[in-house]
C-alpha cells in the first residue's frame, strides 16, 4: 500500500468505531444516530467515514448537495440530509439521488414539490426550527406553524424531521439549550394541535449526546465526536470516552547549524542567542498547518518535542532541535498525534495558536494525503493529486 514521505494524516478507523459505540451506549434505547460527515468528514474524509459509521448510523448529514451526491456515487443508501439550504439549481439532484433537505419555506418547497412532481416521486424534507441560533428555520409563532402545515400539504413533499440546532449545548450553563428546548417542544406541540405529527424529532448535536439526554428525542446528530473531539472544555468528558481520530505526520528534510545572531523565517521574528541545530519540516500554512503556532507550537521528533523557531511558512517550517541527540533526515516529525512518550492534541494545537479545534481539523488541505488505519494495518488512502482540470486548455 502506497505510503506519503512529505505529509500525510492518518485517520484511524479503529477510534472511529469506537466513538461510535461509546456515544451510542450514552443514549436511550432506539435512539437512531445520524451521523455528520459535512465538509469532508470534518476533513478525515467523508465517504471512508461514512463507510465505517455505517452500521451505527439511520442515516447521514451534510451541508451541500454535492456532499450528499459524493456519499451516493460511492454506494451510501441509507437516508442523507442536507442540514443547510439548498440553492435552486440542485433540487433535481436532490430528488434523482433521494436526499432529504432542510426546507422552512413555502416558496422553496413549491419548487421542490415541482421538481419532484416532475420526477414523478416526492422530494423528502426535514423542517428546521429557529429556537435561538437565529441562522435559518421557522420561528416559534403561529404563523410559521400554519407555514408548516401548508409545507406539508404540497403534493410533492413528504416531511420526514423536524430539526433545531444548540448554539450553546457545550457549555456549562445549559439555561440557554435548555430554553430552545422548550420552544422546539412548543412548536412540535403546536404543529401536532394542526395534524402535523412529525415521524422523526432530531435536535442533539454531539455536546447534547454527552450531556443532554432529554434533548435525544428520536435521533441525535453526531459531528465532532465521531472524530474523537470534545465539543469544548466545559462538555462533561467523563460520560462518553472518546479516542482522536486524526494524526499528521511528516519528515526532516534538512537539518542544518547557526550561529548566534541568525535570523530564521520571514521577518526574522527569531534570532538566535546561541548555536542551535535547526531542522526544516516540509509543511506549512498551505496544508492547513497554522501559521499563527509560528514561535510556539511544537512538533515530535525522537519522542521529544522540539518548537517552532520563527515563522511557519506556507510550504516549510523549521524546528530547534539543538538538544534532541542524533536527528537525521527523513526521521518522523509527528505535528498531531503520540510519539513515544509526548503526544500533541488538535486541542493542543488550537489554544497554542489562539484558534479553533474544528477549524483545524477541517483546514487541513487537498495536498496533505489521507492514510486509513485498521487494527494498525493500513487499509486504505486518498489523495487528490489526480485531480484533472476540466475546462479549456488554451496553448
Amino acid at each position: 500500500m502506497k505510503l506519503y514521505s512529505r505529509v500525510y494524516e492518518t485517520v484511524d478507523l479503529d477510534a472511529v468505531r469506537h466513538n461510535m459505540e461509546a456515544m451510542k451506549a450514552n443514549l436511550a434505547e432506539g435512539t437512531k444516530m445520524i451521523g455528520v460527515v459535512k465538509c469532508d468528514g470534518y476533513g478525515h474524509g467523508a465517504v471512508p467515514v461514512a463507510i465505517a459509521i455505517d452500521p451505527y448510523v439511520w442515516g447521514y448529514a451534510v451541508a451541500t448537495v454535492e456532499e450528499a451526491v459524493i456519499l451516493r456515487k460511492h454506494g451510501i443508501k441509507k437516508p442523507i440530509l442536507v442540514l443547510g439550504v439548498v440553492p435552486y439549481d440542485g433540487y433535481d439532484l436532490l430528488v434523482e439521488y433521494e436526499i432529504a433537505s432542510a426546507v422552512f419555506q413555502y416558496k422553496r418547497a413549491c419548487r421542490l414539490s415541482e421538481t419532484a412532481l416532475k420526477h414523478g416521486t416526492k422530494a423528502v424534507i426535514h423542517l428546521v426550527a429557529d429556537t435561538g441560533m437565529s441562522r435559518i428555520g421557522l420561528g416559534i409563532t403561529e404563523e410559521a406553524a400554519d407555514e408548516a402545515v401548508k409545507i406539508k400539504s404540497l403534493p410533492g413533499i413528504e416531511v420526514e424531521g423536524l430539526f433545531t440546532h444548540f448554539a450553546k449545548a457545550d457549555e456549562t450553563d445549559k439555561a440557554a439549550t435548555n430554553r430552545q428546548m422548550e420552544h422546539y417542544r412548543k412548536f412540535v406541540d403546536m404543529l401536532m394541535e394542526r395534524g402535523l405529527e412529525i415521524p422523526i424529532l432530531h435536535c442533539s448535536n454531539s455536546a447534547g449526546i454527552l450531556d443532554l439526554p432529554a434533548a435525544n428525542f428520536h435521533a441525535v446528530r453526531a459531528g465532532i465526536s465521531i472524530y474523537g473531539i470534545y465539543p469544548s472544555d466545559q462538555v462533561d468528558k467523563n460520560t462518553v470516552k472518546l479516542i482522536p481520530v486524526m494524526g499528521l505526520k511528516s519528515v526532516v528534510t534538512y537539518i542544518k547549524t547557526i550561529t548566534s545572531g541568525t535570523a530564521v523565517s520571514y521577518g526574522g521574528t527569531f534570532v538566535a542567542d546561541r548555536e542551535m541545530v535547526v531542522a526544516t519540516i516540509p509543511v506549512g500554512y498551505g496544508d492547513g498547518y497554522p501559521r499563527n503556532l509560528s514561535g510556539k507550537g511544537e512538533v515530535l521528533i525522537r519522542g521529544q518535542r522540539a518548537k517552532i523557531l520563527g515563522r511557519v511558512c506556507m510550504d516549510q517550517f523549521m524546528v530547534d532541535v539543538t538538544d534532541i541527540e542524533g536527528v537525521e533526515e527523513d526521521d518522523e516529525a509527528v505535528l498531531i498525534g503520540k510519539q513515544a512518550e509526548h503526544e500533541i492534541t488538535v486541542d493542543d494545537l488550537a489554544n497554542t495558536s489562539g484558534g479553533f479545534h474544528y477549524e483545524i481539523l477541517c483546514d487541513i488541505g487537498k495536498r496533505v494525503p489521507r492514510v486509513y488505519y485498521e487494527d494498525g494495518k493500513i487499509v486504505g488512502t486518498k489523495d487528490y493529486f489526480d485531480d484533472n482540470y476540466k475546462g479549456f486548455l488554451k496553448v
